[in-house]
């Protein structure tokens, strides 16, 4: 029996509606604001190819596949390196769930199908929270956190 993958889960609530963070999720205007100067580009079908990308340069940082897209209300994707990126870990997934709540939204995101104890692991758990801080930081007064507007990974 194979043990469980490590997975990260982040909840969090903002004053907004669902429609406004899934859009937020997906429009590369919105995107660079609010994660560290990258944007996410795909048409966001099922099947389709995903990038997330320094604005700037275009070099793509992250790659998948859309695997579910229910608009408002979940989107699910498949989330690895480039390929010939040194050290790649096999594709991990991440799940953004948009729910109504009392007004608001609730928004989870649970990134599994990790590698014990690897880079992707490491780097997801210190870079989900301020990332999605910042999106409701956004969402809520029209300015992200101050730290995500600068280049990350440099």
């Amino acid at each position: 029996m194979t043990s469980p993958k490590p997975q990260f889960v982040y909840v969090t609530y903002i004053q907004t509606t669902p429609e406004k963070v899934w859009a937020a999720l997906q429009d590369p205007e919105m995107t660079r604001q609010f994660w560290g100067l990258h944007k996410n580009v795909s048409d966001w079908k099922p099947g389709s190819r995903w990038t997330h990308q320094d604005y700037e340069t275009h070099e793509v940082r992250v790659t998948g596949q859309v695997l579910e897209a229910e608009p408002p209300k979940k989107l699910v994707l498949t989330w690895g390196w480039p390929e010939g990126r040194p050290g790649a870990e096999p594709p991990s997934r991440v799940t953004f769930l948009i729910e109504p709540f009392m007004g608001s939204v609730r928004l989870t995101v649970t990134h599994d199908e990790l590698v014990e104890g690897g880079a992707m692991m490491k780097g997801i758990s210190q870079g989900w929270p301020p990332i999605l801080s910042s999106l409701k930081s956004l969402l809520e007064t029209g300015q992200p956190l101050a730290m995500t507007t600068k280049r990350w990974g440099r």
